[in-house]
């Protein structure tokens, strides 16, 4: 069970219990952990500290423990990884006020966690939200980065269109959408992830919101499915602050707290980003197309671009050694 509910400088929070992250699969690391607005914000640091330095971001509904595939690979190849878990994720302390996140607010917080380890000549991999929030440390702080590995995300500007899914996805965690009325009774964000990874067809989830049963899983799969709910075993709904926000944050919907702004000036500077990018782009995402990412890589005469043509919008799960093995192999390459 978690601690009471806690208060710092104003701000309620709840922090899940140490128990709920053990024996998760292929999740072995160690946690680690940094103060930001009085609140503990967990990384993963593994490997040398003298190895090239990778910074891995997740999105929604995710943490660290999505990135743990590549983390085991890049780790065996020499390289210290470091992964931290957004406040409302993971092991990170889940503040049960919604209004309280923003975009901003976890722009800043990574800020903090790069300033504090003292970053230098990073690799940034980003998808999903990772995308605009750790983008933005690049945009902002070119001189901590040396390369980018942008996977299945996206930068707000003008010119982006966003896709009927996402628009659905946005509808889904609105007053009244089968999300934002479902999570988490009658069904988890473990249970939802079984979809998106194919291991389990929609139909069933929508079974279980009708008061159903979902269907038994392998065990291996129900493994991954405790570790996508570990963060938030026994909070309740104040604990899923975080990721219900993170839906109500794109900027179609919410420019200011989805900083649709400063999302379109990093992509701008950006634009002008001259050091190696590698685009790795799972094909069957419809959220984030394949074309987009095309598209989005043209803008780097550098760029890389390599398909994973049987991966989702969360191939870190599903092909996270593959996108290894390729990132090796661009760097072995001198792209």
């Amino acid at each position: 069970m978690p601690d009471t509910l806690k208060t710092q400088a104003g701000v309620p929070f709840l922090r899940t219990d140490d128990a709920a992250f053990l024996g998760l699969p292929d999740y072995p690391f160690a946690p680690h952990y940094i103060e930001v607005e009085g609140l503990r914000l967990h990384y993963v640091d593994e490997g040398p500290r003298d190895g090239p330095t990778v910074l891995l971001m997740h999105g929604m509904p995710t943490w660290s423990f999505l990135n743990r595939h590549i983390i085991r690979d890049l780790v065996a190849a020499g390289y210290r990884c470091i992964a931290a878990d957004h406040i409302g994720f993971g092991r990170s302390d889940k503040v049960t006020d919604d209004s309280w996140y923003s975009i901003a607010r976890h722009v800043e917080a990574h800020r903090v966690l790069v300033e504090s380890l003292d970053l230098r000549e990073a690799t940034l991999f980003c998808q999903d939200w990772g995308g605009p929030i750790g983008l933005a440390q690049a945009a902002r702080s070119p001189e901590r980065f040396s390369r980018l590995v942008i996977i299945n995300t996206w930068l707000h500007h003008d010119a982006y269109t966003y896709t009927d899914a996402l628009r659905r996805w946005n509808a889904g965690w609105q007053p009244g959408g089968v999300f934002g009325d479902n999570v988490p009774d009658p069904f988890t964000i473990g249970t939802f992830m079984m979809i998106p990874l194919g291991m389990m067809p929609a139909r069933d989830l929508y079974a279980v919101i009708q008061g159903g049963k979902g269907p038994e899983l392998a065990p291996g799969e129900e493994a991954v499915r405790r570790g996508y709910d570990a963060p938030f075993a026994g909070l309740g709904h104040a604990g899923h602050a975080g990721p219900r926000r993170f839906p109500l944050s794109l900027p179609f919907y919410n420019p200011e707290g989805g900083a649709a702004a400063d999302q379109a000036r990093d992509y701008e500077v950006l634009l002008n980003w001259a050091g190696p990018v590698h685009f790795i782009w799972g094909g069957l995402d419809d959220v984030f197309t394949e074309a987009w990412g095309r598209q989005w890589a043209a803008n780097y005469p550098q760029a890389t671009f390599d398909l994973l043509p049987d991966a989702g919008h969360f191939p870190q799960e599903t092909h996270g050694a593959e996108i290894a093995r390729l990132f090796l192999e661009r760097v072995a390459a001198g792209r």
